[in-house]
């Protein structure tokens, strides 16, 4: 889940090609945070600074602006193989300090390699499965190979899922390779770049090619070359996407943090994505393979789950028969060619939703995916792509890309349904008045449950998965052990944790509410500390409970209504425990490795 990121260009440029590299960091960081380095090169010299910490703690005592060259490459680490300090960061040498690697993946036999490379002389200076890659080049330029076959070989060596960038001193390409794991192209002015993600690359060109499965290249300042690792000649140009992406997006522009950014930019969002999926012609082809199939599997991690069980539960209530699936949990489980597949994934990226994706269209199923970037893996290996509109998220959070998920999939269950549409008017109007009346409540909660240790989040029907978006997102960034359950199942064990002043926040869709109402007194007769998310008829519970009742102008539009203030809990549990809400320990936005 690294970021990594290469800079070829013309010519030196003081240090502009060092701040470019630095900048693309920092877009990156989602992606890891554990330890950061940089690597630069000209024709005479090669040069690595890293360390163990976040980008800001590198620049500030590695001063990587003073780097100079003509190449460049820099690395954000989450760390799988080996501990998160300064020697595992890389980018990672070889022997002679001429050859630099940087990689996102895993080497799956990088045991039995390292064993073989020191029984040939190699010396290795870290714990990562990294390093062998360096070696392993080294190791076959000795054999006489020139640096290209070199980095081939080494890539034909190595097992496991990765997207790795060298270089070679004295050479003015940067090599590449992919399998699985993001890489794209962007072609800039008088240089070319390549990258995990686009939106590191959205501050210097907005024209991005995306690099396939078990392709491997290199690029120059002027040019592009990929082949297949059988030789075969790839026309990278052919894939050429301009993307059209305002770069405000990523920028806080005076924000305190992107997650707060991101929620009030919810509501856009949500109107972009029903807008932009209304007029896209792909959607008519998902809905007519969605609507035929004898049973629809719907794959998903994390956030996006819970998204796809609030389609597949409005789905289900109309006699489809639909199986949310875990993807990570995707091997026990078999598809036929008369089964369809929805994978959502914000990133496209997710690795255990690819793996469900190739395994599942194997067996000839339909493969329908909902993803938020164009030019990712799992709309390349679709037959039919659609795409959210939600922009950039640079917090790892997920906030309006959950949103935006919500209203996607409420427009394409109405259509499978064949319910009229005109609801999802009111969706950008129903999201921006919940962030605006909820959000003084809300932080009133956050900073209340901010110093508990462990709470409940409790519902019914559409209320559950809303529940477990909100439980998810307060352990993600304030660090509060939180559980959600659907309500009436809070009786059959959960509730013996509860005692006096233990937080229990109800999320009220306006599904059952009597019961649900039952439900609170429970929790309110063992002196919980309750509280209240109205989308729905009121509560009316006693003055003790915080409730906060929502306008919402269709009961379909629930869902989208609570994920504002749920969001907004979250965020203020975490200022309030002095937490970066962008940067929670241990995460990272797009998980790929397995």
């Amino acid at each position: 889940m690294c970021g990594i990121i290469g800079v070829a260009s013309i010519g030196p440029k003081d240090d502009v090609l060092a701040k470019i590299t630095l900048d693309a960091l920092k877009s990156l960081e989602y992606r890891g945070y554990d330890s950061v380095g940089m690597a630069s090169m000209d024709s005479s010299h090669l040069e690595v600074r890293k360390c163990a910490g976040n980008v800001e703690k590198f620049e500030k005592l590695r001063r990587p602006l003073s780097m100079k060259g003509t190449i460049f490459l820099g690395h954000t680490r989450w760390a799988t193989h080996g501990e998160p300090n300064d020697i595992n960061a890389h980018p990672h040498l070889d022997c002679t300090g001429e050859v630099a690697v940087i990689h996102n993946g895993t080497v799956l036999n990088f045991l039995e390699l390292k064993h073989d490379l020191i029984s040939k002389g190699h010396k290795f200076t870290s714990d990562t499965d990294t390093e062998v890659i360096a070696h392993l080049i080294e190791h076959f330029r000795k054999l006489g190979m020139d640096n290209f076959s070199a980095f081939k070989q080494a890539i034909q060596s190595i097992q496991g899922d990765h997207a790795v960038l060298a270089i070679v001193k004295g050479d003015n390409r940067i090599f590449f390779s992919k399998k699985n794991n993001p890489l794209v192209i962007g072609l800039g002015d008088e240089m070319n770049l390549i990258s995990s993600d686009i939106w590191s690359l959205i501050h210097v060109t907005n024209r991005t090619i995306p690099i396939g499965d078990d392709e491997i290249g290199h690029i120059t300042a002027t040019s592009i070359y990929a082949e297949k690792l059988n030789g075969e000649k790839i026309d990278l140009k052919s894939r050429l996407i301009v993307q059209q992406i305002d770069s405000s997006a990523i920028s806080l522009e005076g924000y305190e943090s992107f997650m707060i950014k991101e929620i009030r930019e919810s509501w856009g969002a949500v109107r972009d994505t029903i807008a932009g999926l209304m007029g896209d012609v792909e959607i008519g082809k998902a809905v007519k393979a969605l609507d035929r199939a004898r049973r629809v599997f719907v794959v998903a991690a994390g956030t996006s789950f819970h998204a796809g069980l609030i389609f597949s539960l409005r789905l289900l209530r109309n006699g489809k028969t639909v199986i949310p699936v875990i993807a990570s949990e995707h091997e026990f489980l078999e598809t036929d060619e008369d089964d369809a597949i929805l994978v959502i994934s914000q990133s496209g990226e997710t690795m255990d939703s690819l793996l469900a994706l190739k395994r599942f269209k194997s067996n000839g199923s339909f493969v329908i995916s909902l993803t938020n970037t164009l030019g990712n893996s799992i709309s390349s290996y679709s037959n039919v792509a659609l795409h959210t509109r939600a922009g950039p998220e640079i917090g790892v959070a997920a906030t309006k890309t959950f949103t935006s998920q919500v209203g996607a999939l409420l427009l394409l269950s109405s259509m499978i349904i064949g319910e009229s549409i005109d609801y999802l008017k009111e969706a950008e109007t129903v999201v921006a008045n919940s962030f605006s009346k909820s959000i003084g409540y809300m932080e009133k909660i956050g900073r209340e449950v901010a110093n508990k240790s462990s709470m409940y989040y409790l519902g019914k029907g559409l209320g559950v998965p809303m529940a477990m978006e909100g439980a998810l997102k307060i352990k993600e960034i304030a660090y509060i052990h939180a559980e959600a359950y659907p309500a009436g199942e809070s009786k059959h064990g959960p509730i013996a944790l509860v005692e006096k002043g233990f937080p229990v926040i109800f999320v009220n869709t306006g599904e059952l509410v009597d019961e649900l109402r039952n439900n609170l007194k429970e929790m309110q007769s063992r002196q919980a500390r309750t509280y209240v998310i109205s989308a729905g008829p009121e509560l009316k519970s006693d003055s003790e409970t915080r409730e906060i009742v929502l306008e919402v102008s269709d009961p379909r539009l629930t869902t989208l209504a609570l994920a504002p203030p749920l969001q907004l809990i979250a965020y203020y549990a975490a200022k309030e425990r002095g937490t970066n809400p962008d940067r929670p320990r241990n995460l990272a936005k797009t998980v790929t490795v397995r």
